[in-house]
């Protein structure tokens, strides 16, 4: 598959209808990532009980907030990406690729770092019940360590948004949300983990769909290699 392949223009054909097939599977796509906190809301507190929902929901609001700001900052990714590829400016486009991808990438650790030294006042800001501390602190605590996979995810899907797929990020994220869902069910009803096992698999399934980006942006080798010089 070569880059020319993996492009799609948008303003063949019925301009109007091409956007709706595009914009649909964009709005899917983040709708799914909300639906892992459901999820794991679902599931452990089917096994748990209300102390768990309420850890997990507390816990969820942290990450949602997260979520949300790096698709933000990634769908400015994807406008910058489109306007250079429709005008035919090949080396700017794959320039503003590599800014984006090293740009999240540091903005993932800093946003993690930063996070987790104010989880526990966020939690008190928050108003959350002594009761479900812990559980929630341990939620959050394994769900930041995740940020770098939700920024790369949102990242990846901008770039192949940019080239005009929407699809494929679509596929990626719903793949990974039926894996979240199973492994909820595994460690939380098989090993007994809780919000923890909740929260690891919300991690395990988010760094899925960003690998699944990461392999098929590689196939089609659209200007970014993945070499430590290429982060700048």
């Amino acid at each position: 598959m070569n880059k020319r392949t993996a492009e799609r223009n948008l303003t063949e054909g019925n301009v109007v209808l091409q956007l709706i097939k595009f914009a649909l599977p964009f709005m899917l796509s983040n709708l799914i990532q909300t639906l892992y906190n459901v999820a794991d809301m679902l599931i452990v507190g089917i096994f748990t009980g209300t102390e768990g929902i309420s850890a997990v929901n507390i816990g969820g609001q942290v990450t949602f907030i997260i979520t949300n700001i790096v698709v933000g900052l990634s769908v400015g990714g994807t406008v910058v990406i489109a306007q250079y590829l429709g005008s035919g400016d090949r080396k700017s486009r794959d320039e503003s690729v590599k800014t984006l991808i090293t740009f999240l990438f540091i903005a993932s650790i800093i946003v993690t770092v930063v996070m987790m030294l104010l989880a526990d006042i966020i939690l008190n800001l928050i108003r959350t019940p002594q009761e479900s501390y812990a559980e929630a602190r341990s939620y959050l605590n394994i769900t930041l360590l995740g940020t770098v996979f939700i920024f790369g995810y949102n990242g990846f899907s901008a770039i192949l948004r940019g080239l005009g797929d929407s699809k494929r990020p679509l596929i990626f994220v719903s793949i990974a949300c039926g894996v979240n869902v199973l492994l909820d069910l595994l460690f939380v009803g098989v090993f007994k983990m809780a919000s923890s096992g909740a929260a690891l698999a919300t991690v395990i399934s988010q760094a899925i769909s960003m690998v699944a980006c990461i392999i098929y942006l590689r196939r089609i080798d659209f200007g970014f290699d993945f070499k430590f010089n290429s982060f700048r």
